[in-house]
């Protein structure tokens, strides 16, 4: 139904920075709610940021502080600012969406997931 597309990832030093994009085609973005997790091999996905159609946002609290969600309605891209990395938050990133979703970092509150964009950080 919606194909979220991730991308920014790459590979960065532990206290730099990184930007992830999700973009989806659709005409009524704004009525969707939107979720990053991210993956480790042998794990399930973990909730990390998300943001309501309604602009109400949830942190993990290991992204708290570092991590800022938000959207660009104009170019319907949903972003994922990282700051602050750390060796722990490597993982597959992937972005998800649900329309008329309330923020929520369980996922299966998620139907329409991405490819997810790999983020390494090194120590």
């Amino acid at each position: 139904q919606v194909q979220p597309v991730e991308s920014g990832g790459g590979s960065v030093q532990a206290g730099g920075s990184l930007r992830l994009s999700c973009a989806v085609a659709v005409s009524d973005y704004r009525s969707y709610g939107w979720g990053w997790f991210r993956q480790v091999p042998g794990k399930g996905r973990e909730g990390v940021a998300a943001r309501g159609y309604d602009g109400g946002t949830i942190y993990a609290d290991s992204a708290k502080g570092r991590f800022t969600i938000s959207k660009d309605n104009a170019k319907s891209t949903l972003y994922l600012e990282m700051n602050s990395l750390k060796p722990e938050d490597t993982a597959m990133y992937y972005c998800a969406a649900r329309r008329w979703g309330l923020a929520s970092l369980l996922e299966i509150d998620f139907s329409n997931w991405g490819q997810g964009t790999q983020v390494t950080v090194s120590s």
